[in-house]
């Protein structure tokens, strides 16, 4: 499969390569489906509602339901919490560490294309000015673990899924 996708990428225009990778399995679907479920609140539909205790990413909904998703959250001391409007949005985004993660990690890469192997996935959702973003993962076993650096990590399939539900300026909520 990989080998097909080096050919297609080599051989054909980026718009084929974009098609082919936007269809392909991305590798290991979550153990936490995604699932539209009951859900009461006083948050407007479009608003994400991130729980960190839970590790879940509701999308409200109309009519008193949400789109449920399992995410990876924040390891101890990374977690954090409070409300922010989605600033942007990017399609196979490139990475580049923050000077502080370097400094925790200074084997990791200095910068990373987007592709596959990038740890941002398929896409990347960025959080007003902060550091953090909701993304995918070219890991999904981390899925519903407390393992990042106060991202929110979601399988590729399911931030492909969100990526196309949300728009730029909609409120993310995030609580503990």
């Amino acid at each position: 499969m990989v080998i097909a996708a080096v050919s297609l990428l080599a051989g054909a225009g980026q718009a084929h390569a974009q098609a082919f990778f936007d269809n392909f399995s991305f590798g290991g679907a979550s153990r936490i489906p995604r699932q539209i479920v009951s859900f009461e609140s006083q948050y407007a539909p479009g608003t994400i509602l991130i729980d960190t205790a839970e590790r879940r990413l509701y999308l409200v909904l109309s009519n008193g339901q949400a789109l449920r998703y399992g995410i990876g959250v924040g390891r101890d001391g990374f977690r954090w919490s409070g409300v922010h409007r989605i600033s942007a949005k990017k399609e196979w985004p490139s990475w580049t560490p923050p000077a502080q993660m370097l400094a925790r990690r200074p084997d990791l890469p200095r910068h990373m294309s987007g592709g596959i192997e990038n740890p941002l996935g398929a896409r990347a959702i960025y959080l007003g000015s902060t550091l953090y973003r909701i993304h995918g993962s070219n890991e999904p076993e981390t899925i519903g673990q407390a393992v990042s650096s106060g991202c929110f990590r979601m399988t590729n399939e399911d931030v492909v899924d969100l990526y196309n539900r949300v728009s730029v300026g909609a409120t993310v909520v995030v609580r503990n």
